[in-house]
């Protein structure tokens, strides 16, 4: 963690100021949306201790959520719903909602920088893919932990709309647990029907 502000020590140095780190949440979930989070830190600041929000708990993460926001210059967030996730598939999901995010800026960037291999399609900034991005940048770091902690309030919040699935627990992910009742229930309207045909379609066939 020592070096995660490195990528952006190496941009400010080569004369960028408004640096945008990209990352999303909620890819591999049988329900709700993908989220994403855009995040533009002040050039210079390395104040925060922020890390890929995987490797960080519950608590730290809500607590660096709310530092974040009072840190940064911008931080905003997009949605891919659960029926584009179906419609497009949750690669092409996961770009719409980062594209989203990024649009959303007050603060255009002059450069984006995008977590994973690929850049966003469609975007009109300059961008750079990083691969592990969320523990080499700590712009992507940021906007991993913004986009996580918004995704599980969601959940959270979308357990007491569609009560039985323990998506409060499970937050959507396929946990033994949160399959066993797709498979026993069926699928809520949140559900990404293409995600769980390979679960309900044996119980079905086994009635």
């Amino acid at each position: 963690m020592a070096n995660i502000y490195a990528t952006e020590r190496g941009l400010w140095k080569s004369g960028f100021s408004l640096i945008c780190g990209v990352d999303e949440a909620g890819r591999g979930p049988l329900a709700g949306p993908v989220a994403a989070a855009a995040v533009i830190f002040p050039a210079g600041f390395t104040r925060l201790k922020v890390n890929d929000c995987k490797l960080l708990t519950a608590e730290k993460r809500e607590e660096l959520f709310g530092l974040i926001f009072e840190m940064a210059l911008d931080v905003t967030t997009g949605l891919a719903s659960h029926n584009e996730i179906d419609q497009f598939n949750i690669h092409q999901a996961s770009f719409l909602a980062m594209r989203r995010a990024v649009e959303k800026l007050k603060i255009l960037p002059e450069i984006v920088l995008v977590d994973g291999r690929f850049q966003i399609p469609k975007l009109t900034f300059p961008q750079k893919a990083i691969v592990k991005g969320d523990r080499l940048s700590a712009s992507v770091a940021a906007a991993s932990i913004v986009a996580k902690v918004t995704r599980d309030r969601m959940m959270a919040e979308l357990d007491a709309q569609y009560p039985g699935w323990n998506l409060a627990q499970n937050k959507g992910y396929p946990t033994p647990a949160h399959k066993a009742i797709v498979v026993k229930k069926g699928i809520s309207e949140i559900h990404r029907k293409t995600f769980c045909d390979h679960i309900t379609a044996p119980a079905l066939f086994a009635k």
